[in-house]
């Protein structure tokens, strides 16, 4: 595994257990749900990556890091979207934290051509951070490393973009550059959005309104603010029912008349609301979105939030050797997508990790149970275990794997506009995985014994050993004689 092996450098005594678990492609139709008919066929790939820690042989395996994304293939621009819905640690790890190794090993896995799984020309990475563990200064320095490892190809051509909203660029670069990169980088950010740049070709359609060149996706703020764009096309949200057509005439004929005009209303309600929604995208410009964002709640609650994109270009196309076959054909070790929602639905409703019993319980529970859902188990039952309690004789029961249904809901009002491009069925059936597939593909191990982390100067720490505080003082103001 690319992943696994990217840790073998880290220092400190460990093992990592790595599980990767990457779902078979999927048709899909809402990554652009404003886009004109025909939209660009997109197939659709989750990927959950869970990383724990085994302090020595002896000791249990924590959890200390996880990855969520999901990656989009559109065949017909030759392009491909990592989105990275989210990335988490637990807090349990043994200092460095492995996670930015991961994160910066994982885009580094899909940028590259050499070990990218997709053969496309151009590949966009989106992130969203937010102000829960994902600092925007932590974030653009995973970026810039990884540009900065693509740097020696030539035929690679990289763009970095980011935008912090309701902050202008000077704030934002005096905010983040002094803790992003290095000066030597040679890496360059633009502040703004990447719209309208044509140095890398946009994986959709080239269209002129901001519901066909944005991108829609679960749980992120501009899909949400497309939406209501879209669909607010009066000035309090609500539009009047449309007058009936009177009858005129009695008997079976009336039946038949209102029957069809039934069929006839209910397709031009959805051309009406069709054309609306066009038009109502129409009207902003993408510098007006962007600035919009900006009074957006999500942007404005109290924290500094940040839109990162990064774009690689190959100077030349990339050999198809490896999209011979369709898109929707399965490829070895992937897994089932009900597979990964079920592993992630438990893991955000029936898991915490606030202390090393805790954790320790939970990572066993999780790993046994991507273990037996591998090899063909449909249900896992944890109901009999429990978290014993220091100091009390009682057990607090967790809930079962299976019991949760999957937590993230349909895009909201994008049904109102639903493609008829997924009707036709996937005419390869879900992999069906096995103890062979886990252990070839899903799990891996990792042993490192390297030096630990040097220690602290005496310059760093004061002449007892203990860390070097600076108490800042109150300055006061000298008062004028008269």
């Amino acid at each position: 595994m690319p992943l696994l092996a990217s840790l073998a450098n880290l220092p400190g005594s460990r093992e990592f257990h790595l599980h990767v678990l990457v779902s078979s492609p999927r048709k899909h139709s809402n990554l652009y749900p404003f886009a004109s008919q025909p939209r660009p066929r997109t197939y659709l790939q989750d990927i959950l990556i869970l990383l724990s820690e085994q302090a020595s042989p002896d000791a249990r395996r924590l959890f200390v890091s996880a990855i969520e994304a999901s990656v989009y293939h559109i065949p017909s621009t030759s392009s491909a979207i990592v989105y990275v819905s989210k990335v988490d640690s637990t807090g349990q790890a043994t200092a460095p934290s492995p996670t930015s190794t991961l994160v910066r090993a994982f885009l580094s896995y899909y940028a590259n051509p050499s070990t990218r799984p997709l053969s496309v020309d151009h590949l966009w990475v989106h992130l969203f951070a937010r102000a829960q563990n994902q600092l925007c200064a932590w974030w653009k320095r995973q970026f810039t490393s990884v540009a900065e490892e693509l740097l020696n190809a030539e035929t690679l051509s990289t763009r970095l973009y980011y935008m912090l909203p309701g902050l202008g660029e000077l704030e934002a670069s005096h905010l983040l550059g002094h803790t992003s990169c290095t000066s030597a980088s040679s890496v360059t950010w633009v502040y703004g959005h990447p719209y309208s740049q044509i140095d890398v070709p946009l994986p959709g359609v080239t269209a002129p309104h901001i519901g066909q060149i944005i991108p829609w996706f679960d749980d992120d703020p501009k899909a949400r603010f497309i939406d209501e764009i879209a669909y607010t096309t009066e000035a309090d949200g609500v539009k009047s029912p449309e007058r009936k057509r009177p009858r005129i005439a009695s008997g079976l004929r009336v039946v038949e008349e209102e029957a069809q005009d039934k069929v006839v209303d209910k397709k031009d309600a959805h051309s009406q609301k069709e054309e609306q929604a066009t038009k109502a995208l129409r009207k902003v410009s993408v510098s007006e979105f962007w600035e919009r964002m900006s009074f957006r709640q999500e942007c404005i609650a109290g924290a500094i939030t940040g839109f990162f994109v990064m774009a690689v270009s190959s100077g030349s196309p990339q050999a198809m050797a490896r999209s011979e076959a369709t898109p929707l054909a399965p490829q070895p070790g992937q897994v089932a997508p009900q597979l990964i929602k079920r592993v992630l639905t438990s893991l955000m409703t029936g898991h915490e990790f606030p202390t090393a019993e805790r954790a320790a319980w939970s990572t066993k529970v999780l790993e046994e149970s991507i273990r037996g859902l591998c090899d063909g188990l449909r249900t896992v039952s944890v109901a009999n275990v429990g978290v014993h309690v220091a100091g009390s004789d009682r057990s607090t029961p967790e809930p079962s794997l299976t019991c949760a249904t999957p937590q993230t809901p349909p895009p909201r009002l994008v049904r109102l506009k639903h493609s008829v491009a997924d009707a036709s069925p996937n005419p390869f059936p879900e992999p069906v995985t096995s103890l062979e597939t886990y252990n070839a593909f899903v799990y891996g191990s990792l042993a490192v014994n390297n030096p630990g982390l040097p220690r602290k100067t005496p310059a760093e720490s004061g002449d007892d050993g203990k860390p070097k505080v600076t108490v800042l003082t109150v300055r006061r103001k000298k008062r004028v004689k008269p």
